[in-house]
């Protein structure tokens, strides 16, 4: 066991990892944040979808102990305030029926905005591709994207 430091949501944590414990792993059963959901462990679904030092990345695929000192936001960690306009953009063109990959897809969507504030319909495409959805389909989340651009 090695001990590491993460700051997961702006906030510093400190936990004993395992070489072969996955960031999935970590973030889920020993610090409690559940939104990254594990899908196919694989990195194919996306839901396990997190921002690692400002870039997406499929937590499945990391190993935790290469994350020591390294900044981690989870959709809990878009907001310091209830929900994010993104959010709220998403809630508004009821872009989730079951929700189990909305944590991952607006993660996606949040890198984006955050390097590109006026992504036109082909690069928000591009941004949530890693990221499956299989009951409400592309249309309306691709909808809320544009929206919440379209007023910016």
């Amino acid at each position: 066991m090695k001990k590491i430091t993460l700051k997961v949501n702006n906030e510093s944590r400190f936990v004993h990892v395992e070489p072969n414990e996955i960031l999935l792993d970590v973030l889920r059963d020993k610090l409690g944040i559940k939104s990254p959901k594990s899908g196919c462990e694989r990195g194919d679904c996306g839901a396990c979808t997190i921002l690692l030092n400002g870039e997406s990345v499929k937590s499945c695929l990391v190993f935790a102990i290469e994350c020591d000192g390294m900044d981690i936001r989870t959709i809990e960690g878009l907001s310091e305030k209830g929900l994010s306009e993104l959010q709220e953009s998403f809630i508004k063109h009821n872009s989730f029926q079951c929700g189990f990959c909305a944590p991952g897809v607006i993660i996606s969507a949040a890198e984006l905005l955050e390097h590109n504030p006026k992504p036109n319909r082909e690069e928000i495409k591009e941004a949530i591709a890693g990221n499956l959805c299989r009951c409400t389909g592309y249309e309306s989340i691709i909808e809320a994207v544009e929206d919440l651009v379209s007023k910016k």
